[in-house]
């Protein structure tokens, strides 16, 4: 008897294949077809567009420099001996004339009392050697003395007069003395440490005692690098740059910015042959004691005159390799590329030395959705980032 099986096995299974085939076609079709009409249906990503500021800017040049006191003092003893007592509190602030430390007196008042007893027995000859020699004036003209004693008692009364003289500067150098045992402050402004304490021995034009500085108005200790002076002089000599134009303004390590405002006034008289540079100072106000001698602080010098200027957000500012460009957005609301040559900062805005014009709608937010050149984009129009009032550049 024959089998079927093989046969029957044969066709089904080539029905059984073709019926997959044709199903696992059209999954393939109904899937490339849901994926494609997401992408062709993706809409135009929102970006913010602002349009080019243009505002008149003053450069300002940045350095690096040092607060110093425009009075610092070193205070030492005048006259020496043990310190009796210490009359202020370290780091306070005191007034000039203030009573800061006070060396044992007895000395020194015993050492006036006897000047001033010379003084006294100094002048008590020089009175008895007056009489005398009144005496000798009316003796002589009687020849009941001869006339070379009267020379004598008449040269008696000059050596008197000078003796009185030597007690008087006596005790005014023993008034002194007394006087510099008490040392008090020379300058109004803020004391150091005590560097000596009551019962040690001060030795005089020797032991530093404690250290003075003023407060208010400070100095900030700058150098300029040469080639900024050489350009600040052509700047003058162009008249772009004011003979007078000291400004500066002085920002410490833990501010923002730069908030407080001084002026140059003194610069060195030569160039450092060594570094290169050229010492400036400035003097600043200093009304809430903020600045401190010796603290770091960032200065801007006023550079070129106000001139205007393109300005933009700077966080617009993108690169590529060594180039610096922006997205700007056209009439047709696609994003185009433009290379710039980026300038100094102001704030928190670029200048633009070329490549941008005032027209240009620049992209300053969703940049990141922009992915290639001529991308349409859903433009939404802000303001561009108004720097201060007082526009300026830092070089940075």
């Amino acid at each position: 008897m024959k089998s079927r099986i093989p046969q029957f096995s044969s066709i089904h299974w080539r029905a059984a294949l073709a019926l997959a085939t044709a199903i696992t076609i059209a999954l393939l079709a109904s899937g490339c077809s849901s994926h494609a009409a997401p992408q062709s249906a993706m809409p135009a990503p929102e970006v913010s567009v602002a349009q080019v500021l243009v505002q008149p800017v003053r450069q300002w040049d940045e350095f690096t420099g040092r607060v110093a006191a425009v009075e610092s003092v070193e205070l030492r003893a005048r006259v020496s001996g043990y310190v009796d007592k210490v009359a202020y509190t370290e780091g306070q602030t005191v007034a000039k004339g203030d009573l800061l430390f006070v060396i044992d007196q007895r000395p020194y008042r015993a050492n006036l009392a006897h000047a001033r007893a010379d003084l006294a027995r100094a002048r008590s000859e020089a009175q008895l050697a007056k009489s005398q020699s009144a005496r000798a004036q009316s003796l002589v003209a009687v020849n009941a003395i001869s006339r070379e004693e009267s020379d004598t008692r008449t040269a008696a009364v000059a050596q008197a007069d000078a003796a009185v003289r030597a007690a008087e500067a006596a005790v005014s150098s023993a008034e002194l003395d007394l006087q510099f045992t008490e040392v008090r402050s020379p300058i109004a402004g803020r004391t150091g440490r005590a560097m000596i304490t009551a019962g040690n021995l001060a030795r005089a034009d020797t032991t530093l005692l404690t250290t003075v500085v003023s407060l208010d108005p400070m100095y900030v200790y700058f150098e300029s690098d040469e080639r900024s002076f050489l350009g600040y002089q052509q700047l003058a000599r162009d008249g772009q740059r004011a003979e007078l134009s000291n400004a500066v303004r002085v920002g410490l390590a833990n501010e923002d910015g730069y908030p407080h405002l001084g002026a140059v006034d003194f610069i060195d008289n030569g160039v450092d042959a060594t570094t290169g540079t050229i010492h400036a100072r400035a003097v600043l106000p200093n009304k809430d004691g903020s600045l401190t001698p010796g603290l770091f602080a960032r200065v801007q010098l006023e550079g070129a005159a106000e001139a205007e200027a393109l300005l933009i957000d700077d966080k617009a500012v993108l690169t590529d390799q060594d180039r610096k460009y922006v997205y700007v957005v056209g009439p047709d609301n696609t994003a185009r590329r433009k290379d710039i040559v980026p300038g100094r900062l102001v704030d928190d805005l670029r200048v633009v030395a070329s490549g941008l014009s005032p027209d240009d709608r620049v992209i300053v937010r969703g940049i990141q959705k922009v992915f290639f050149p001529g991308m349409p984009v859903q433009p939404t129009e802000i303001a561009m980032q108004a720097p201060t009032p007082a526009a300026s550049i830092a070089l940075k």
